[in-house]
């Protein structure tokens, strides 16, 4: 069993910044990946960033160079984000699974970022 439980979403002004954390426990190996996406209601769920099981990260284009995730312990990433766009509106879920899988088996319940102009 993997629980995954995003926090830190909220409402922010365009500019702004947020920390989202994911608290992760359970089942989880140390081969996983934790992921971060988000999903905008009749939008394709994106992929934002990837904390790979060796250290990696990588992020979409669309937020490289904003958003940076880590691992601040074992299994419990944190998404910084920041200089946040309207854009970047959205749910955003914390999810873990073995590397390569393009949908995770586990995930949060997810926590909502808005951003305002």
């Amino acid at each position: 069993q993997v629980q995954l439980v995003e926090s830190g979403g909220g409402s922010v002004q365009a500019g702004g910044s947020l920390r989202l954390s994911c608290a992760a426990s359970g089942y989880i190996f140390s081969s996983y990946c934790m992921r971060w996406f988000r999903q905008v209601p009749g939008q394709e769920r994106e992929g934002v960033a990837t904390i790979y099981s060796g250290g990696r990260t990588t992020y979409a284009d669309s937020v490289k160079g904003r958003f940076t995730t880590y691992n601040e312990n074992a299994f419990t990433p944190t998404l910084h984000m920041n200089s946040l766009k309207p854009e970047d509106t959205a749910m955003y879920y914390c999810a873990a699974d073995v590397c390569g899988i393009g949908s995770p088996r586990y995930w949060g319940q997810g926590t909502q970022v808005t951003v305002s102009s």
